[in-house]
C-alpha cells in the first residue's frame, strides 16, 4: 500500500501530500520550537520540552501595552541561541523596533531581518516569496527559520491606502476576505517549509455581552488559520520597589494541540528575558511533586524551603528527575485525552 500511496502522490502532483506514518510524531519535540519557558512550552504543546508548533501559526493577542513585542523578542532570542545558524524574518508594521532595542536584549542582530510592511497584501507577497526561496534550498542546506508578524492589527489594505490618499474615509469591507486569503496560502507554505510563524494582534472588549469578554481584531481569518491563539495580559514584577519586568498571564484561547482556556504565568525580566523555570513551582504543587507545608515547600527528600528560594535558584531544585515528573504533569494538565489524577493542594 505504501508504494501505491507514493504513486498517488506522484500522479496528483500534490507537493503538500505525505504518508501519515512517515511524518513526525505529534509528541516529538523536534516538531516544536522551544520558547524559552518550560511552562509556556507546556501550555502550547503539552510537554515542557516542546513549544511553538514548528510548521504552524501561533497568535499572541492582547490589549495595547501588554508586552506582546517584548514577549515575542524573548522567544526570538531563545530561538537564535538554541539554533546556531538559524535566522529570523521579522515583519514589522508598527515602526517601533530598532537595532538598539534588539541588541539591548542580547539578540544577535546579524541573524535577524526587519521587513517593514504596511498592507496585508504586502505582507502576504513578501512572506510567500521568503518561504518559496527557503523551500528551493536543498533540505540538507536549510537552517531553522522563524517568521514573525508584529502586528496584524496595524496592517492596512491596498484599497484603504488608495482611499486615504484620495481623501476618502470609507471603510474597506474586503479586508477580512483579504486576510483569510493570505492565511489560506501561508498555512500550506509554512507546513511544507516546516517554518513557524508568530503573529501578534490586538484584542478589544466585547460590548453588550453579559460577562466581560475579549475578542481578537482583524476578522476571522487568523482565528481559523492559527494553530494556537494565546491571550496575554500582564502585571509588573518588582524587586523591592524597583520594577524589573513583567509577569505575563497567558491564556490558551484556541489550540489544536492542547486544552483550551488553560492559563499560566510567565516571568519576563528586563535584564534576563524569559525565565525558563518560572511557573514550574505551581505545576509541581498542583500535581504533588512538591508539597505546601504552611509557608514553606516540602521537597521530595523531606527538606523544606521557601517558594521564593526555589524561584531564585531553580536549577538547584528542578533536577532532571523533577523535570521528568513535571513533564508528565504537563501532559495531564494541558494535553487532550490524558488521564488526570493530579493532587490539588490548598
Amino acid at each position: 500500500m505504501t508504494d501505491f500511496f507514493k504513486q498517488i502522490i506522484k500522479e496528483t502532483g500534490n507537493e503538500y501530500a505525505s504518508i501519515v506514518s512517515e511524518g513526525v510524531e505529534a509528541g516529538d519535540v523536534s516538531n516544536f520550537i522551544d520558547t524559552g519557558s518550560y511552562i509556556f512550552n507546556g501550555l502550547l504543546s503539552g510537554t515542557i520540552h516542546g513549544g511553538l508548533p514548528a510548521n504552524k501559526i501561533t497568535a499572541l493577542a492582547g490589549e495595547s501595552a501588554t508586552g506582546k513585542t517584548f514577549f515575542v523578542l524573548g522567544v526570538v532570542d531563545n530561538f537564535l541561541k538554541q539554533n546556531p545558524g538559524a535566522g529570523v524574518i521579522y515583519f514589522e508594521s508598527e515602526s517601533a523596533l530598532t537595532k538598539d532595542m534588539i541588541e539591548d536584549r542580547g539578540i544577535d542582530s546579524s541573524r535577524m531581518i526587519i521587513m517593514p510592511v504596511t498592507t496585508v497584501q504586502e505582507f502576504r507577497h513578501q512572506a510567500i516569496r521568503v518561504l518559496d526561496k527557503y523551500i528551493e534550498q536543498d533540505v540538507s542546506d536549510r537552517k531553522p527559520m522563524l517568521l514573525v508578524l508584529d502586528s496584524l492589527g496595524m496592517l492596512s489594505t491596498t484599497k484603504e491606502m488608495e482611499d486615504t490618499e484620495a481623501g476618502k474615509e470609507t471603510r474597506d469591507m474586503t479586508r477580512s476576505q483579504i486576510v483569510k486569503a493570505a492565511f489560506r496560502v501561508l498555512t500550506l507554505k509554512l507546513g511544507k517549509a516546516q517554518v513557524p510563524l508568530i503573529i501578534t494582534n490586538h484584542t478589544y472588549d466585547v460590548i453588550g455581552s453579559m460577562f466581560p469578554t475579549k475578542e481578537m481584531g482583524g476578522g476571522s481569518g487568523l482565528k481559523y488559520a492559527a494553530s494556537s491563539i494565546v491571550y496575554l495580559s500582564k502585571r509588573k514584577e518588582k524587586d523591592g520597589t524597583e520594577i524589573i519586568g513583567n509577569i505575563i498571564h497567558c491564556k490558551n484561547h484556541k489550540s489544536r494541540l492542547t486544552k483550551e482556556n488553560k492559563m499560566v504565568d510567565v516571568r519576563l525580566t528586563y535584564d534576563k528575558g524569559l525565565d525558563k523555570y518560572y511557573g514550574l513551582l505551581d505545576l509541581a504543587l498542583k500535581y504533588g511533586v512538591f508539597k505546601q507545608v504552611s509557608t514553606r515547600i516540602e521537597l521530595p527528600d523531606g527538606s523544606k524551603t521557601f517558594g521564593k528560594t526555589i524561584n531564585n535558584d531553580p536549577e538547584k531544585y528542578f533536577t532532571e528527575e523533577i523535570l521528568k515528573q513535571l513533564d508528565e504533569a504537563a501532559a495531564k494538565e494541558f494535553k487532550y485525552g490524558v488521564e488526570t489524577d493530579e493532587t490539588e493542594t490548598t
